[in-house]
């Protein structure tokens, strides 16, 4: 018998790309309408960061998530919104003097990274587990702060996806499951190819599923290139996958994706090829054991 294997569509992120690809979408409505065109591609939960209007950086302005998940509920989709909780985690350092932090440095206190979480009530919301370098600048969760955040997201009502991007991470998730915060079934996200956390190979993927908690559900993508080979491996390997122009901005080598829904229909092709079914949102919700809220 084939498995519903959930397609989850992270749209835009929060790195320097719109200036790559213009169909990378910024203002609240190009975000919302990309999440509702990436769902009727086949994607079942949309992950969602917003950013400024004016600038095209990422933002942790309350407002505009609320204008973004505003306008899929008012559309009627019953796709799952997964807010991200990964800004205000930045540290650059002095150039000087390290000890002063750059410019570019976005730390927050855990109750700002996710107040937008506990006003809007999403049925998913991510949750980054451990430090490390992230490209140039380092990317700080300390055990404490992931602590309050799990804390406050479990408050919420709301289902954290746990993600990780080494060996190391899955080592402090599992000591956060012990500690009776974060309830079953276990939702992971392995994040691939990020430099300069774990690279994007089958081994890696293999070594990471395997450390997992008993019973745990996991989803794993790859940046760039790695997209879709890491997609396939995911299903072949019992995950579910994610894609989307926060990960990867082109189809092939030199084209680049029209819109997050090329890259989900991409992913559901392979899923179909691998003869396995594109879950749609509500068998996602009984995978995850979710409740529509």
């Amino acid at each position: 018998m084939s498995r519903n294997v959930i397609i989850a569509c992270a749209v835009t992120g929060a790195g320097d790309s719109t200036g790559i690809n213009p169909a990378v979408p910024v203002r609240p409505a190009d975000i919302a309408r990309e999440c509702l065109e990436a769902a009727k591609a086949g994607a079942a939960v949309v992950h969602i960061h917003v950013r400024d209007p004016a600038t095209g950086k990422p933002s942790m302005e309350d407002s505009l998530y609320g204008e973004v998940v505003d306008r899929i509920r008012q559309s009627g989709s019953d796709v799952i919104v997964n807010l991200t909780t990964g800004p205000g985690a930045r540290i650059i350092l002095g150039t000087d003097e390290p000890r002063n932090l750059g410019p570019g440095t976005t730390m927050s206190t855990p109750a700002r990274r996710v107040s937008h979480v506990q006003k809007l009530k999403p049925e998913v919301c991510s949750l980054d587990i451990g430090s490390f370098n992230f490209g140039p600048h380092v990317f700080l969760n300390t055990p404490g702060h992931v602590a309050e955040m799990a804390k406050l997201i479990r408050e919420a009502g709301v289902k954290p996806e746990l993600e990780v991007f080494d060996l190391g991470g899955i080592r402090q998730a599992k000591a956060l499951i012990e500690s009776g915060v974060v309830e079953k079934p276990y939702l992971f996200q392995i994040c691939l190819g990020i430099p300069w956390a774990a690279e994007a190979t089958p081994e890696t993927m293999i070594a990471m599923r395997d450390l997992l908690p008993e019973g745990a559900l996991w989803a794993s993508f790859g940046v760039s290139r790695q997209q879709f080979p890491m997609a396939a491996l995911a299903v072949i390997l019992g995950g579910h996958v994610r894609v989307g122009l926060e990960d990867n901005l082109y189809m092939s080598r030199g084209v680049l994706a029209p819109g997050n829904a090329a890259l989900v229909e991409r992913a559901a092709k392979i899923v179909e090829d691998l003869n396995e079914t594109v879950a749609t949102p509500n068998a996602a919700r009984e995978i995850l054991g979710l409740k529509k809220q």
